[in-house]
């Protein structure tokens, strides 16, 4: 794999899940070779994970697992065995960096930890990452990121004031953390490339997520306030939500900032006798009616189109927009002007579609540059080319029963 602003980046992945393999795949979208590391005997969660390929389950069929590893190179290997370690070892002298999110702890139990790893290559970046760091009374807390939100505070925001805690959508800090760790990944490597010195990164998904509710810290600390849920409701826009909207599970979002865009809005939705009721004349009254002013604003959306009423209120100033399901996410003329999507070649399938590079540069952009891999589909590549191993090497460490 060449071509991209890391085409000379050498990464051993054993990440796994869903935070970190989302960092890696950011490096080979840039060019970097990622190697992944799996077993087939503890699979990869995101394997299990949906949706699937004709909506049949199976460890090949994830379109979870292939947004998140598209473009990266894979050796099945238990690195547990003699022969297995042996392997790593050799892949470890080749990296330029290493990647873990398993467990704290079981790296040392495999005898691959930072300082035997370091001790084979004394400028390694490695990095590890866990839900809650390497160290302290919480750093054998494993899990996923919907308890990372949890333990971080998100979990008590997300939802109604008169219902229990909703949190945010899905893992929440799997979403937050990556971009942390591609980051952490850059940063590492740039210092070796200034000192010559190698290191370790301790990455706690949920710390590199906390630092999103620095407003709400802040305003405890300053103003004595806790944040408590409001549902969509916003301190400084009125109105603001979802609305619902002709036809079945149809909804427009909408937020308005001022009189101006609240006076739009209801010549917009032809409702004279909302702009001139004095209950929402003004900002602060209408925070103080809000109850009132979404039940009337959802009395008068339920009617629209919600494609053509976001058009009608964009066009009128006011912020607003269809909320679209996935397939019209996929039609998303904005998106496919940005190639959001594209069709990737699969070994067990003609294409997929997957997300393409999430950032753009100018001079060196982004492109995905091969499929997600299946299990020991780069097995002979990665033995070969990469390490120089030649048949009988290879003989041995089958009948060792180090590649899986």
């Amino acid at each position: 794999m060449t071509g991209g602003a890391l085409s000379d980046v050498k990464v051993l992945d054993l990440m796994w899940v869903m935070a970190g393999p989302a960092a890696t795949r950011m490096l080979a979208d840039h060019g970097a070779t990622v190697v992944r590391i799996e077993s087939t005997r503890r699979i990869d969660t995101a394997r299990t994970l949906a949706p699937f390929f004709d909506a049949v389950p199976g460890p090949e069929r994830s379109g979870c697992f292939q947004n998140l590893n598209v473009g990266k190179r894979m050796l099945t290997l238990d690195p547990t065995t003699p022969a297995g370690r042996g392997v790593f070892l050799d892949l470890v002298r080749w990296a330029d960096v290493v990647t873990e999110s398993f467990a704290p702890g079981t790296m040392a139990r495999w005898g691959l930890d930072w300082p035997v790893l370091r001790g084979v290559k004394p400028d390694l970046v490695m990095v590890s990452s866990c839900l809650m760091g390497q160290t302290g009374p919480l750093a054998g807390f494993a899990g996923y990121g919907n308890l990372a939100a949890a333990i971080s505070g998100f979990s008590n925001l997300g939802g109604w004031p008169d219902r229990p805690p909703a949190g945010p959508f899905s893992a929440y800090t799997d979403y937050v953390s990556p971009r942390f760790l591609a980051v952490a990944i850059l940063a590492a490597l740039e210092h070796r490339r200034r000192t010559g010195e190698g290191q370790l990164v301790d990455l706690s998904q949920a710390e590199a997520s906390l630092h999103f509710l620095g407003p709400a810290l802040l305003d405890r600390q300053v103003n004595g306030r806790t944040m408590t849920r409001r549902g969509n409701r916003d301190p400084e826009l009125t109105p603001h939500g979802v609305y619902p909207a002709a036809g079945r599970d149809r909804w427009i979002a909408i937020a308005v900032d001022g009189d101006a865009a609240f006076a739009a809005l209801c010549a917009v939705l032809e409702r004279p006798a909302l702009a001139a009721d004095a209950r929402f004349a003004t900002r602060d009254a209408r925070h103080a009616h809000t109850d009132a002013l979404d039940e009337a604003v959802a009395a008068a959306t339920a009617a629209h189109d919600m494609h053509d009423l976001a058009g009608r209120l964009q066009a009128a100033g006011v912020a607003a927009h269809a909320v679209q399901n996935s397939a019209e996410l996929l039609a998303d003329p904005q998106l496919r002007h940005r190639e959001h999507f594209v069709a990737v070649p699969h070994p067990e399938r003609e294409t997929v579609t997957l997300e393409n590079a999430r950032f753009r540069l100018s001079r060196t952009p982004a492109a995905v540059r091969g499929p997600a891999p299946t299990w020991g589909a780069d097995t002979d590549w990665v033995l070969r080319t990469l390490l120089g191993y030649d048949d009988a090497r290879i003989t041995e460490l089958v009948a060792a029963g180090a590649l899986e």
